[in-house]
């Protein structure tokens, strides 16, 4: 009991101060009094409600989402105000654990001990973890006169471990035959904060490279060596920044700042090259492993279909099953319908996310429509 309290207060306090940083997010301006109406689908098909105040933080890989998703839904419902703050998934869990915000997003789903937490923010019930937006880890790295690289899971391994640490080992120039490598040494770059794109990176390595990868699937990095830096835009600097460098983040953070990512050798006939497409195709494939209206997902690392990128995440949308405030719930229920709609989803992919499956977002919109 003493390890659960101690536990405990180590999640809470995480987010002490960052609560303080929360900061309004709005596409537009909130336009005039709410009236009294009850919520109505706009020419958008978005059924607005009235009024509402959502504050959420949490995962970097979903920010490019989360921002995309608030201005068309304030541009449809200017009576709602919505926040997010993009503080990686450990401060996100933290803050809505600590009872600071309505949805905490992350990209690993909740534990049995943070289950057992939201019992004190969600009054009558718990939390329950549901699946919002796809999309694929990209390997992006700066290497100069090298445009085209082709890496697998043990090597990917060796060089995040600090066991390849030039790009022309011979390890590195059997995948790429015919490719001159330069002998410059290999700044890999691994998040500095509790980060759920980590926690799925590893668990990638863990699947598919056990022989190389020995380090448990959490949030915290744990392997020799390397360089650190914190959220998903702090990896895509440094990478950016550094001739050699190599990092791990959300395949639109690469895209924006249009930096090479590698192609990956999963055993399929030809290396996958990471989009939202072929990340679709290796998300298409996880089953849905939570247990009552929690809808957890588990993913297939070892994949070698053809196309299929393995290297994949989905962020969650940690709410309150039961508990929720009158004056949010309207709202709260209202945005998580359009996030998870055919509307919500359908451009994703355009920002370079994978949209959910049909059958997983059908059944994420029905959980929706439960809370209370």
């Amino acid at each position: 009991m003493q390890h659960q309290r101690a536990n405990r207060r180590r999640l809470l306090s995480v987010c002490a101060t960052a609560a303080a940083g929360v900061m309004l997010v709005s596409a537009c301006g909130i336009g005039g009094e709410a009236d009294d109406a009850p919520p109505t689908a706009t020419s958008s098909g978005i059924a607005c409600a009235k009024e509402g105040k959502l504050a959420a933080s949490g995962s970097t890989a979903q920010q490019n989402a989360m921002k995309y998703w608030i201005g068309q839904y304030q541009l449809a419902c200017p009576g709602v105000q919505i926040r997010y703050v993009p503080i990686g998934s450990g401060g996100g869990v933290a803050q809505f654990l600590r009872g600071a915000t309505v949805i905490g997003g992350t990209d690993t789903p909740l534990t049995e001990e943070e289950f057992e937490i939201t019992r004190e923010v969600c009054p009558g019930g718990r939390a329950i973890d549901l699946p919002m937006v796809g999309g694929p880890i990209a390997i992006g790295y700066n290497l100069d006169g090298v445009e085209d690289l082709v890496l697998d899971a043990p090597t990917l391994a060796k060089i995040f471990d600090s066991q390849i640490t030039t790009w022309n080992d011979e390890e590195i120039q059997r995948l790429n035959p015919g490719v001159q490598l330069p002998a410059t040494e290999i700044t890999a770059v691994h998040r500095s904060d509790g980060s759920g794109t980590t926690q799925n990176f590893n668990a990638y390595l863990a699947e598919a490279a056990p022989a190389e990868w020995p380090y448990p699937k959490e949030k915290a990095w744990q392997a020799k060596g390397g360089h650190s830096a914190a959220g998903s835009d702090g990896i895509v600097s440094a990478v950016r920044g550094t001739d050699g460098a190599i990092g791990y983040f959300e395949l639109s953070f690469a895209k924006a700042e249009n930096i090479p990512t590698v192609r990956l050798d999963t055993g399929a006939p030809e290396p996958v090259v990471v989009s939202a497409q072929s990340a679709s195709a290796g998300i298409a494939a996880a089953q849905v492993a939570g247990s009552g209206k929690d809808m957890t997902l588990e993913f297939d690392y070892r994949t070698k279909a053809p196309g299929a990128y393995p290297i994949v995440l989905v962020t969650y949308e940690i709410v309150c099953a039961t508990g929720n405030r009158p004056d949010v719930l309207p709202a709260l229920k209202s945005f998580l319908t359009y996030t998870a709609s055919e509307e919500g989803q359908k451009d994703l992919s355009r920002i370079h996310y994978a949209p959910l499956p049909d059958r997983v977002a059908a059944r994420v919109r029905h959980v929706v429509s439960t809370l209370s």
